[in-house]
């Protein structure tokens, strides 16, 4: 299965689950046939044996096999915990009608949760808008990451709400409730309201804070909100999270939008560098390669 799906038909199958799989089993086998190295899908469960230390966790049998001395890794060493946050606000469920932001994010998750699951990480789910919809505890079993798979499945199929974001209130509470140096990852357009920004960008910094490493994944649908790429004829623009409505030709603001949300990007951009907060474009019109290649490089990064 190609990486790139067509949006529309990720709807109407309705099964996240199963079109995670088939995309992470795809990603994972172009991975091993190209010529990109320095990543592991399944990652060590043993280390070498340092001279000196205790001889007490060495595995004899590895050492039978290979006569070389390696100590078993206890979970606290080689697990990970993430926490997925996806932004449901109304302007994610742009554009109508395969409602493509919250779509993409959704089952770049679900992407996630799969792979995470596979290296036996644990994983916990956070939806929100103007407050926090969905929290779940974060574990690694069988049955809990099933259950994610179903709330994901909700999530798609839920009606376009009227609400606004509120990214900056939620990341302070998240940021309070995660106890254990953590990977969040945060599935979101960010239109904040601009006279917002500062709070949004103070609680990225109280994540970073807390010690929590942190990947971005901007999700836009660039054609159309960054490049203002519209045909040149009349066209009523409605704002998803108040209602209001204006109607206008596209070429009477392209170019005064498209500087203003350049800056407003380039800020968002800039800032998170200063964080060490990675931030990822997500163009729904791309595929999830570059999401799951973006999480391998923090994963192998945090071993």
């Amino acid at each position: 299965m190609k990486q790139a799906l067509n949006l529309g038909q990720v709807r109407s199958f309705g099964n996240v689950e199963f079109l995670a799989r088939q995309l992470v089993e795809g990603f994972i086998t172009g991975l091993h046939k190209s010529p990109f190295h320095g990543f592991s899908v399944e990652f060590a469960e043993h280390r070498l044996y340092n001279t000196g230390e205790t001889t007490r966790h060495i595995d004899w049998k590895v050492y039978g096999k290979t006569e070389k001395l390696f100590v078993k890794r206890y979970e606290e060493e080689t697990n990970l915990r993430c926490h997925l946050l996806i932004d449901t606000s109304s302007s994610m469920f742009y554009p109508e009608p395969d409602y493509g932001k919250v779509t993409f994010s959704v089952m770049a998750a679900a992407c996630l949760a799969y792979m995470l699951q596979r290296q036996k990480d644990a994983v916990s789910l956070t939806t929100f808008a103007d407050t926090i919809d969905l929290q779940t505890p974060v574990k690694s079993t069988p049955s809990h990451v099933h259950k994610l798979f179903t709330q994901l499945d909700q999530v798609m199929q839920q009606p376009k709400p009227l609400r606004k974001t509120s990214a900056a209130d939620v990341i302070h509470q998240v940021a309070e409730k995660i106890n254990k140096r953590s990977l969040v990852i945060i599935f979101s357009d960010m239109f904040e309201n601009a006279d917002k920004s500062d709070a949004l960008f103070s609680a990225l910094q109280h994540l970073r804070h807390n010690l929590h490493e942190v990947l971005l994944f901007h999700v836009t649908d660039k054609k159309t909100e960054e490049e203002f790429a519209f045909d040149e004829r009349p066209y009523e623009f409605i704002d998803l999270e108040t209602g209001e409505k204006v109607k206008l030709q596209p070429g009477q603001v392209r170019e005064t939008y498209q500087q203003a949300v350049k800056s407003y990007f380039q800020d968002l951009k800039m800032r998170c560098g200063q964080y060490k907060i990675d931030f990822i474009e997500a163009d729904i019109a791309q595929g999830f390669d570059q999401i799951l290649t973006s999480y391998l490089v923090k994963r192998t990064k945090m071993k």
